[in-house]
């Protein structure tokens, strides 16, 4: 997967927006404010941080190396996804709807309102 797929699929979520709060080699997803995925522009093989819930982030970690607990982040709450091949795009996507939706859940629920009514 690469970065425009990457790039184009978090942005095409309700609401998401960039940032680059960790300096220009970090870019950063978020929903309403609040972060939902983390892409390190310069990591080569890619790495994405992505919100997990905690039970399926172990779950993740056992099932593929490629998954491993989040860089610089709360490690119970992300998850760090290496893009080497391993996981089939179509999991990549799904962890990043999982990401998204978790944080979005969230929110507070006028938050969550706005967030439908745009």
């Amino acid at each position: 997967m690469d970065i425009e797929t990457l790039y184009r699929y978090c942005l095409a979520k309700k609401g998401a927006t960039e940032d680059t709060p960790f300096g220009e080699d970090v870019l950063v997803f978020k929903v309403m404010g609040k972060m939902f995925a983390l892409l390190f522009l310069e990591e080569r093989p890619l790495r994405l941080n992505l919100k997990c819930d905690p039970a399926r982030a172990l779950e993740l970690r056992a099932r593929y190396a490629a998954v491993q607990p989040g860089y610089h982040m709360n490690k119970r709450h992300w998850n760090t996804v290496v893009l080497d091949g391993e996981i089939p795009i179509a999991e990549v996507k799904a962890l990043i709807d999982h990401a998204y939706d978790l944080v979005v859940r969230g929110l507070p629920k006028r938050d969550r309102e706005v967030l439908a009514r745009s």
